[in-house]
């Protein structure tokens, strides 16, 4: 057999295995590589040199991927189902046992009636009777962050710690 068959089969087997690989995964990773690799045992089997095969085989797996890969990913793409939990996060809740600084310990937080596991999101402390806002969910976890409670503008000034009457 000449180099130019053993390369042509060469191309060929790198094809099955992609295909093959293909075959045992549930994405779609090993494709266009197959495709690439099939269309690279033609110019194999009429001489081109290695090199050429191989700009060959990264060009045609290349356009195949951008060529395909679009269309096949809005036929596969499947909707999310929403679940109770995504409810809530942008809740506000209010935390039940002190949430320590760091962002790694758990604290407890009441929100939407239940009682959940929280962690600081900005790893500051929050102490019991806090408000917070859910941002988001980390396995079972609440990750929080505190509400900025607005100052009335009724409030009344500080007093002036010294007695002394402002000049005016």
């Amino acid at each position: 057999m000449t180099q130019a068959v053993w390369l042509t089969l060469l191309w060929i087997g790198v094809a099955v295995v992609f295909f093959i690989l293909e075959a045992a995964t549930v994405q779609l990773v090993a494709i266009w590589l197959a495709v690439g690799a099939l269309v690279t045992a033609i110019p194999a089997y009429f001489g081109v040199p290695f090199w050429g095969q191989f700009a060959i085989f990264a060009v045609v797996s290349a356009l195949a991927l951008l060529a395909t890969r679009p269309l096949v990913k809005s036929f596969l793409r499947t909707k999310r189902e929403r679940t109770n939990l995504d409810r809530v996060v942008g809740q506000e809740g209010v935390v039940l046992s002190a949430i320590p600084e760091g962002g790694f310990e758990t604290g407890r937080v009441h929100a939407l009636g239940l009682d959940w596991s929280a962690v600081s999101g900005d790893a500051q402390a929050l102490p019991a009777g806090a408000r917070v806002r859910i941002e988001r969910i980390d396995g079972v976890k609440l990750v929080v962050s505190p509400v900025q409670q607005p100052q009335s503008p009724r409030q009344a000034p500080p007093e002036n710690p010294g007695g002394e009457m402002d000049a005016q």
